[in-house]
């Protein structure tokens, strides 16, 4: 079936899904396949809900039910593409190495004030995850916010053919996913085919000032600039950290300003956030940028970003029966933790404890980059420092600090000695799922 035809077939059945255990009524199931699994052999269990099944194996076949392509996956990028270009609603797409989720979450908060919006669910932001968003695209949307991730050179390519922005935003380049970049030229590389698309597709970036690295990475022409400097569009600066950021902003559309004749609490313009830690400042300023930029009264920006409260396991505060934590758990890389431990350093908090799980996808780096964390908790005055994963484990001989192979063994050493009025920092890679800890806290 071409896609023109499936395309039909979905405009009668205009919900995707690719997981049998999670089918909806009346949907269009996409037989995947993964490392460990065969879409395929779950098609049959995915019609007892499903409208149809796209399948690439004609031995599954077994009645006008099931449509057979030669690859699945590419069928679901092609008819994501097919439905992109249909709707024509402006997409603005987001990635980088840190703060792509949040930024993502706070556009999207900024932007629906005043407009229809439809965007990334969850950090479902790969080559799957951005075709089901655009498929979720419906006619009354007017903008579609789509997160881009990565771990190899070509993948944000990819992933802009299929998405075709209008709009972007690195958020900035650190060093994450090394063993699929190869090094921080590598991640530079693969981030910047963002810019690269937008360049040679007439497109506008975003882009922070701040940062000397995204602008040798060949911006396109058509660009607005945030940040803490004169001459950029949306000029801002951190009136407070401790604990939730506080920040204010003006728009200067690339006209210098004479900082000390910026009334920096003038009202409308100071914004107190839910969001712990100052590198959240780059986040929120994006959102702020990109709403000032499509018409977002400054009322309606600090209403949103205000009223933004994060539950995802990102700069998220949770105040228990024993304890403060900080569980910014959703992710970590080097650049990432060593920002979340120097602002938990600069926090006035009492009694300080801090769990850090295993970095992943660090490659031959991994020991060094574990090495240099395990030095910078270790120079500084925490109550207590518990390390757990595999890499981790291998510092276990390094005095001040307690490891752990794995989740389960550091909850048992909870559960014999319990923690009662600390103040906690949880941080490390998802696939620990270090927000299982917190039952013991």
């Amino acid at each position: 079936m071409n896609i023109s035809k499936l395309y039909k077939l979905f405009l009668e059945f205009p919900k995707v899904c690719t997981d049998s255990r999670n089918t909806v009524e009346g949907s269009l199931f996409f037989a995947l396949k993964g490392d460990n699994f065969n879409g395929n052999a779950f098609a049959e269990k995915a019609l007892e809900k499903c409208a149809y099944a796209i399948v690439d194996e004609e031995v599954f076949c077994m009645d006008e039910r099931y449509i057979l392509v030669e690859n699945a996956l590419s069928t679901l990028q092609s008819l994501a593409s097919y439905h992109r270009k249909r709707m024509g609603t402006p997409i603005i797409a987001i990635t980088g190495t840190n703060g792509k989720t949040t930024t993502k979450e706070l556009i999207a908060k900024v932007m629906s004030e005043k407009y229809k919006v439809v965007y990334t669910q969850g950090n479902l932001n790969n080559h799957i995850g951005v075709p089901i968003t655009l498929l979720n695209i419906t006619k009354d949307d007017e903008f579609c916010i789509v997160e881009m991730g990565a771990n190899h050179v070509g993948e944000i390519e990819q992933l802009c053919k299929i998405a075709a922005p209008d709009f972007g935003i690195i958020t900035n380049v650190g060093r994450a996913h090394l063993e699929g970049f190869g090094s921080i030229e590598g991640v530079k590389k693969g981030k910047g085919e963002l810019y690269k698309y937008l360049y040679e597709n007439n497109g506008l970036a975003f882009i922070n000032d701040d940062s000397e690295i995204l602008e040798d990475m060949n911006p396109p022409h058509d660009s607005v600039y945030y940040g803490t400097k004169s001459f950029t569009h949306c000029q801002g600066k951190i009136l407070g950290s401790d604990l939730f950021l506080k920040f204010a902003w003006f728009a200067t559309n690339g006209i210098a300003q004479d900082d000390d004749k910026l009334d920096w609490n003038k009202k409308n313009r100071v914004i107190t956030t839910n969001l712990i830690g100052k590198y959240n400042f780059e986040n929120a300023l994006a959102a702020v940028c990109v709403g000032n930029n499509f018409g977002i009264e400054p009322e309606e920006v600090k209403k949103a970003l205000e009223n933004y409260i994060p539950n995802n396991n990102r700069s998220q505060l949770t105040r228990t029966k024993k304890n403060t934590l900080l569980l910014d758990a959703y992710n970590a890389n080097p650049t990432s933790m060593k920002m979340a431990i120097e602002n938990f350093i600069e926090l006035k908090l009492p009694n300080k404890v801090i769990i850090l799980g295993d970095m992943l996808e660090l490659g031959s780096a991994a020991i060094r980059e574990h090495g240099v964390i395990v030095g910078l908790v270790n120079d500084n005055s925490f109550d207590n420092i518990y390390l757990v994963g595999d890499i981790f484990y291998q510092f276990n001989d390094v005095d001040g600090v307690n490891v752990f192979k794995n989740i389960s063994d550091l909850g048992k050493c909870f559960q014999q000695k319990p923690l009662e009025n600390k103040s906690i920092l949880i941080k490390g890679s998802r696939s620990m799922e270090l927000e299982y800890i917190t039952k013991y806290l």
